[in-house]
């Protein structure tokens, strides 16, 4: 990142999802969080099934959104318990969930200069024309340095498996 001093760094914020992108990223924040000796901020943001403007409806009850926010962070902890296991980093870990839409909440929670965040970076396809979007909309909001950690290639071959047994092509495993 040019132009970035990693010495004023003292937090690194990492937009989870639970995405293949998303863990990536928190590998990546990780890494750079211990090298940096910052602290690591997994932020899981989340919106009610339909948005927010469903969720003001008289109909949904408060225990309803108290169960999705639970949900919200039960998939935070099977991510960094898939990613750390039961011991953690190693150094200090402050996990975040927010309700909001995921682009806005990242910016909302890497709100110092002093933050890296670190987000996936969606490939765009015609199929999933809103891939990335979370990752430009926090390069083209946020005030501190983002970090987009582009997909693996095996995340691509996944992509291309699951596309075939959704049509129900036969796989050659010489290609794998």
């Amino acid at each position: 990142m040019p132009g970035y001093d990693a010495s004023v760094t003292t937090r690194v914020v990492a937009g989870v999802s639970g995405s293949l992108g998303s863990v990536a990223a928190l590998r990546q924040a990780t890494a750079l969080a211990r090298r940096l000796g910052a602290e690591l901020w997994p932020a899981l943001a989340w919106e009610p099934p339909g948005g927010e403007p469903v969720a003001r409806r008289p109909l949904v009850h408060d225990p309803l959104l108290d169960e999705w926010q639970r949900l919200a962070e039960q998939r935070l902890v099977s991510v960094l318990e898939e990613v750390f296991g039961q011991t953690g980093p190693g150094f200090p870990l402050h996990p975040v969930i927010i309700r909001g839409s995921p682009g806005r909440a990242l910016v909302a929670v890497a709100d110092r200069e002093s933050d890296l965040l670190v987000v996936g970076a969606g490939r765009r396809k015609l199929r999933h024309p809103f891939s990335g979007r979370v990752s430009r909309h926090c390069l083209a909001h946020a005030h501190c340095p983002v970090l987009a950690v582009p997909p693996s290639p095996l995340e691509s071959q996944l992509v291309a498996v699951h596309r075939r047994n959704a049509w129900h092509l036969r796989i050659d495993t010489r290609e794998l």
